[in-house]
């Protein structure tokens, strides 16, 4: 089974020492074939032709490179080749240009048939040869030597003479194919030839001491040869079932990428090289551990908007376009590294050697580059961006598990940032031992009642009158002070206590309500609740018994969700949205403009408000760009019927522009900062008991 990452296909860098490589050997090769070949002379050449044993070898030789026996463990690279048997025996018996031509010509129809590319092809051919060739000398120098004319059948004195000859062709062709893969792969020759080692001795031991038995039989009748073939099928078809099952375990069946698994184990040999040399120095130099060679990196990555491409075009159009996706990746990557799929459209990338973060960064950034380039899939074209998540060893994890974790951690901080690329950071990791200790002291403060509400007024443009408060939750943390949500509310969201913090601000917001409602203080309040509230089935429930309890309508709560809800299809679908809407309390669409959202799901949802965020309104007057987007919203939402309000207003010019724009409602320092229950409700009664004037 071919593999995807393998990039060996790939005509190396003119003038790079694989290309000089390459070009010594095919030269020396081409140069031994041209030789060999001036050997045969016209009565050989007419022996082969007659000859039934040259035919059956050379179909054998074919047939040996066309199939090789790939064991589990092994690839089409470093897969045992049946060829290698017949054509040793060819060497024995009928000599080296015999055996060389066989040999050639198999490995160039072999070579088109699989789509190898011409060098590799004549790399393939000139590597054989000078094995051959080698091989011819060493028999030349006990004396043997065969041609077409004088086949040669070796004796049992021969034997040793044979195993010489076979082990100077097996280091000969293992040393070329050695040196090939090391400057490919850009490590030493000893690691390279190390890798597999054990298994091409053993195989090739096996392969080459049948050669004189083949020999033999060849001899005595040909006819014997294809009996010999009967154990090669036997071996081929066992060995093809069990590395069918063995990819299947280790590959993806949708891209043949490497799957989790695989990954798992690639990891660990690299960080276990990446160990070694710092294990045999003493502790105290601790800068030779940390030389750039030493670092491991494993980059997580995933398709932005993925779900929208299976959404609107279906999922088989979806899975080609995860397979251009694996595609793009292996032939982007560096030669070593690996690019796995871990499932959906998440990928991984293993860097078993990279200098620094900045090179890690640069080897991300050209991925997401080749991503980048459109895609036409059934008559549509539409552009392809990923999110990059990097964590290297030493620095971030000494495992795997902790690198992928770490890596999910900066890949979901490229997402949220919109920055692409992310390098691991402690401090945007959720489950860092800090965050951790902060999560265990909010659970606790929920229990102890340390969460307190801050309300901030919401005003209407065009008459000043109040339109409702809205409900900020703080944590007066007993050693840190007075904590704004962003410090600990983005923790709770990735836990089940954000259903506990959610019960407790309602309900504190329902209690302030009756309290306002019982001074005639009719004021309703808005309260903020996260994708994850929509999914609690007991949040209706717990909406409904306060209300009733504390003798409130239901217009005297609002519950504010952010844009990104719209993304959701269980959130904003939920059995929980219904449940409200029955109760008839009201929805507001916080943050608007910041995410990507679907107009179709935004009537659907039962809302009566939309929430401009900040970030468009503080520009409002500065930048005209922004100024069009506020607008632009202003008048989509009142397309819609439903009432706009900005959000962030701090001075009185963004104040005029936003009523001359239509926007119904603002909020912002400028109308009053956020406020502490009992200074708020000083402040309603003081405004109560003045006119209302036009905001200003």
């Amino acid at each position: 089974m071919k593999d995807p990452n393998n990039t060996r296909n790939t005509l190396p860098r003119r003038g790079s020492p694989l290309w000089i490589f390459f070009v010594v050997v095919i030269l020396l090769g081409a140069v031994a074939l041209a030789v060999s070949l001036q050997a045969l002379t016209a009565d050989d050449v007419d022996a082969l032709a007659h000859m039934p044993a040259f035919w059956i070898l050379a179909c054998l030789i074919i047939f040996g490179e066309l199939r090789p026996i790939i064991t589990p463990g092994s690839t089409e690279n470093s897969g045992a080749s049946t060829s290698t048997t017949f054509s040793f025996a060819a060497l024995l018996y009928l000599g080296l240009p015999a055996a060389a031509l066989l040999r050639a010509v198999a490995v160039i129809i072999c070579g088109v048939l699989w789509g190898r590319s011409p060098h590799r092809i004549a790399f393939n051919v000139a590597q054989f040869t000078l094995a051959l060739g080698s091989a011819h000398l060493v028999l030349a120098l006990f004396g043997i030597s065969a041609t077409p004319m004088g086949p040669w059948v070796p004796q049992g004195s021969d034997l040793p003479a044979i195993a010489l000859a076979g082990a100077i062709y097996f280091i000969c062709n293992d040393t070329l194919v050695g040196s090939a893969v090391a400057l490919h792969e850009r490590v030493s020759l000893i690691k390279a030839l190390r890798w597999d080692l054990g298994y091409q001795v053993l195989v090739h031991l096996a392969l080459l001491g049948l050669a004189p038995l083949i020999v033999v039989a060849t001899h005595r009748s040909a006819a014997f040869v294809p009996l010999i073939v009967l154990p090669f099928i036997a071996v081929y078809l066992n060995a093809s079932v069990s590395v069918r099952r063995e990819h299947q375990a280790l590959h993806d069946g949708l891209t043949g990428l490497p799957n989790r698994k695989l990954l798992i184990v690639r990891t660990e040999e690299a960080l276990a090289a990446a160990r070694s040399p710092v294990m045999r120095r003493p502790v105290a130099r601790r800068k030779d551990a940390e030389r750039p060679g030493q670092r491991v990196g494993l980059f997580l990555l995933d398709l932005d908007r993925f779900k929208e491409v299976n959404d609107t075009l279906g999922h088989p159009t979806g899975d080609r376009l995860l397979q251009l996706v694996a595609h793009r990746l292996t032939h982007s990557v560096r030669p070593g590294d690996l690019v796995a799929r871990l499932g959906g459209d998440e990928f991984a990338v293993l860097l078993p050697t990279i200098r620094d973060a900045a090179a890690a960064r640069e080897v991300a950034a050209r991925l997401r580059a080749a991503l980048s380039e459109p895609v036409r899939l059934d008559g549509m074209s539409f552009d392809l961006e990923a999110s990059v998540g990097i964590a290297l060893f030493p620095d971030h994890a000494p495992d795997f598990e902790l690198l992928l974790q770490r890596a999910d951690v900066a890949m979901y901080c490229a997402k949220e940032s919109r920055t692409g690329v992310e390098v691991y950071s402690a401090a945007n990791d959720r489950n860092s031992p800090a965050r951790l200790t902060m999560l265990g002291d909010l659970r606790r403060a929920v229990d102890r009642g340390e969460l307190e509400l801050f309300y901030q007024p919401k005003i209407t443009m065009h008459d000043g009158q109040l339109a409702g408060m809205e409900a900020l939750v703080r944590w007066r943390h007993p050693d840190r002070g007075l904590l704004e949500p962003e410090h600990f509310l983005p923790i709770a969201e990735q836990t089940y206590l954000m259903r506990s913090i959610t019960h407790h601000v309602v309900g504190v917001a329902l209690a302030q309500a009756a309290a306002w409602w019982r001074e005639d203080l009719a004021v309703q309040v808005a309260v903020n609740a996260s994708g994850r509230d929509l999914l609690d089935t007991g949040l209706a429930d717990v909406i409904e018994s306060g209300l009733l309890e504390r003798g409130l309508p239901a217009a005297a709560l609002q519950l504010e969700i952010t844009e990104r809800v719209l993304m959701n299809e269980a959130a904003y679908a939920s059995d929980t949205v219904t449940a409200l809407a029955k109760l008839g309390i009201p929805l507001s669409l916080d943050d608007f403009g910041t995410g990507y959202s679907s107009l179709v799901r935004l009537k659907r949802l039962p809302v009566e408000e939309i929430k401009i965020d900040a970030s468009f309104v503080r520009r409002v007057a500065d930048s005209p760009d922004d100024a069009v987007i506020v607008r632009s919203i202003v008048d989509l939402v009142r397309t819609l019927g439903l009432r706009s309000v900005a959000e962030g207003v701090e001075d009185p010019v963004t104040a005029r522009l936003l009523r001359e724009m239509g926007c119904d409602a603002a909020q912002g320092w400028h109308y009053g900062r956020p406020m502490d229950a009992a200074t708020a409700t000083d402040w309603l009664r003081t405004r109560m008991q003045r006119a209302p004037e036009p905001a200003a």
